[in-house]
C-alpha cells in the first residue's frame, strides 16, 4: 500500500505524516513533505542553500510560512 508522503508505513490516528529529505550537496536539492502534500522542493523553486524551514500550524496542518536561512553567507 501507499502511505502519505512515501514513508514505509502509515502514521497512527491524530498524527501528521511528515517527510524531510536533506539533499546532497549541488546533486539532490531538499525537500519537505507535509500529509502528502509537497512544501518545498528543487521543483517548486523554493529551496535554497543552509536551513529550509516550512511553519505549519499543529492544529490544522496548514501552511503558515516557508523560509531559507542561508548560514554559509550569514
Amino acid at each position: 500500500p501507499r502511505h502519505k508522503c512515501g514513508n514505509q508505513k502509515s502514521c497512527p490516528k491524530n498524527y501528521f505524516a511528515f517527510k524531510i529529505i536533506s539533499g546532497a550537496a549541488n546533486v539532490v536539492g531538499p525537500s519537505i513533505c507535509f500529509e502528502d502534500t509537497v512544501f518545498m522542493s528543487s521543483v517548486k523553486n523554493n529551496i535554497g542553500r543552509g536551513l529550509n524551514i516550512a511553519l505549519v500550524n499543529g492544529t490544522s496542518g496548514q501552511l503558515l510560512k516557508t523560509g531559507i536561512f542561508d548560514m554559509y553567507s550569514g
